[in-house]
């Protein structure tokens, strides 16, 4: 009787582990939203990391939170590190490409509570004088990564939060241009 639960078990672990194996290896997430700015004024917001603070959807989750600034002061080489409770964990960006106007992409490491590189992407595009802002993060799913995806839909928890940080942007941007492009 004692065997036979064993191997039941044994079956159960190794049809789980084949199911999280085979779940996708790598992930996009993307959500855009349109702003009544110009492109230059949304990609200044966003090439400098020390704006975001303004915008961002996580950056009020841990008031104690430590932030550090390293690098360029905005633009390529420019780097915002953090240091906070489990809700914002710890992890630091670096932007590592850009076009004025048209793209900012960003290293992001995420260091606690898992750690995890991907890549995140915000492109702008101008459309009848307001712009376009896709907001994208890619990357890989490690074997833990894929384990989280078979319970937890990441999909909407951060798409969420991008939601959440394209209106606060939007917010941001339109206050500054009194809301026209």
């Amino acid at each position: 009787m004692f065997v036979n639960v064993l191997v039941v078990l044994a079956l159960i672990v190794v049809v789980l582990v084949v199911v999280i194996a085979l779940q996708p290896a790598e992930f996009r997430l993307t959500r855009t939203s349109t702003l009544a700015a110009p492109p230059a004024v949304v990609f200044a917001q966003v090439n400098d990391l020390h704006k975001w603070e303004a915008w961002s959807p996580w950056a009020k989750l841990d008031p104690a939170m430590k932030q550090t600034y390293e690098g360029a002061p905005s633009g390529i080489g420019a780097v915002y590190a953090w240091t906070g409770n489990k809700k914002v964990g710890t992890g630091r960006m670096t932007l590592t490409e850009n076009r004025p106007g048209e793209m900012v992409r960003l290293r992001l490491e995420f260091l606690k509570p898992f750690a995890c590189t991907n890549t995140t992407e915000f492109t702008f595009k101008p459309e009848g004088g307001r712009t376009a802002v896709t907001w994208t993060m890619a990357g890989r799913n490690n074997f833990m990564g894929k384990a989280c995806g078979l319970v937890m839909n990441v999909e909407k928890m951060v798409g969420a939060d991008f939601e959440k940080g394209l209106a606060q942007l939007q917010a941001v941007v339109e206050k500054r241009t009194g809301g026209t492009p």
